[in-house]
């Protein structure tokens, strides 16, 4: 049995987190950009690393996982209504850290120091806080 989006709408705008409203779509992207680029530090560096990084070192499945992911992030900003240049950049970001990543050894370091997805977050949150003023949210 289909439903339809307005069925879709109603049931998951019950659930925090999942709703089409900027507000939610926020609160999925950041969580999506901490646990890609930022799941813990390396101790004695301050540099922060997550599934990005790790998940890159498994040759070709794991630069097309996570290009897939953020190709989602981008997805998520074109249906914010953010002009086209904007999206264009995020997906260059994307693509960028893909076709370097894919690179043996050398994209994996690139990997470590290029964070593609905390690049796209800075535009999404630029563009909510400008449009959106309301999903603004304070960080500790």
């Amino acid at each position: 049995m289909a439903m339809s989006h307005n069925q879709f709408d109603r049931i998951v705008g019950d659930m925090p987190g999942f709703g089409r409203d900027p507000a939610s779509v926020r609160r999925r992207i950041e969580a999506m950009e901490a646990l890609l680029e930022g799941l813990f530090v390396i101790p004695g560096t301050n540099r922060r690393v997550g599934l990005d990084s790790l998940v890159g070192l498994v040759p070709v499945v794991g630069d097309l996982a996570t290009a897939a992911v953020g190709a989602w992030i981008v997805w998520e900003a074109r249906n914010l209504g953010m002009s086209k240049w904007q999206v264009t950049r995020m997906a260059a970001n994307v693509g960028v850290d893909t076709l370097v990543g894919a690179i043996p050894f050398a994209g994996d370091i690139f990997d470590f120091l290029f964070k593609s997805n905390s690049k796209n977050l800075r535009i999404i949150r630029r563009h909510l806080d400008r449009h959106h003023p309301s999903t603004v949210t304070i960080e500790a």
